[in-house]
């Protein structure tokens, strides 16, 4: 999958795939787990590339379920960069298909 993505005729399925997994907001684990609790247990998070994943807080661990039903668990969180925060997750998000 991985090289077929990386042909050149791919390059905006790929661009897309990655979109997926950038959020335009700086939001450490606290603020994210607020905004879960507030909207009753689970939060719509729009992504530059164009997906709506569901937050949710599951014993602790912040999940993130795609389009498509895929649940990515945090599994590292609050890696503040000079260009934002990264969440580690443990799978690949996608777009509906």
């Amino acid at each position: 999958t991985v090289e077929n993505l990386l042909l050149p005729e791919n390059l905006e399925t790929l661009q897309t795939i990655l979109g997926c997994h950038v959020v335009a907001a700086e939001a450490f684990s606290a603020d994210i787990i607020g905004m879960i609790e507030a909207e009753g247990g689970m939060y719509p998070v729009e992504t530059i590339g164009g997906c709506t994943l569901q937050a949710a807080v599951a014993d602790g661990v912040v999940t993130l379920t795609d389009e498509n039903g895929t649940v990515a668990n945090v599994t590292i969180a609050d890696v503040d960069q000079s260009n934002g925060v990264i969440h580690v997750i443990d799978a690949v998000l996608l777009p509906a298909m």
